[in-house]
């Protein structure tokens, strides 16, 4: 698995998570998820490496989510989860980090420093 960070530049703790990884001199491929997000099977893959069921990775705040009917008590199926966030992936909990076949959600950005 490629070293990369799933950024959104707009986001401070995205910001952060990659200064940290830059002033680590830790290398990593920039993917600004919301101009290309990942696959429905590549989140999935991604939330069983972090170890969190894909609903946990939702943003429950986004307005989207309720603008397209969902909401936290939403029972979708993890594949139905990662499918919404693969379509909406302005839903996606970031900055995620892939380093060296570990991933880590960047919250707090410090996150990042267990794997780097």
């Amino acid at each position: 698995m490629k070293n990369k960070i799933y950024h959104n530049p707009r986001c401070s703790k995205s910001r952060q998570t990659l200064q940290l990884m830059n002033d680590n001199n830790a290398e990593v491929e920039i993917v600004e998820y919301l101009k290309t997000p990942p696959t429905a099977e590549e989140i999935l893959t991604l939330c069983k490496q972090i170890r969190i069921a894909p609903k946990d990775l939702v943003r429950m705040k986004e307005p989207i989510l309720k603008e397209l009917g969902f909401s936290k008590k939403s029972e979708l199926s993890d594949k139905e989860w990662c499918k919404l966030m693969s379509e909406n992936p302005k839903l996606i909990e970031r900055p995620i980090v892939v380093y060296n076949g570990k991933v880590v959600l960047g919250r707090p950005p410090e996150k990042v420093l267990d794997i780097i």
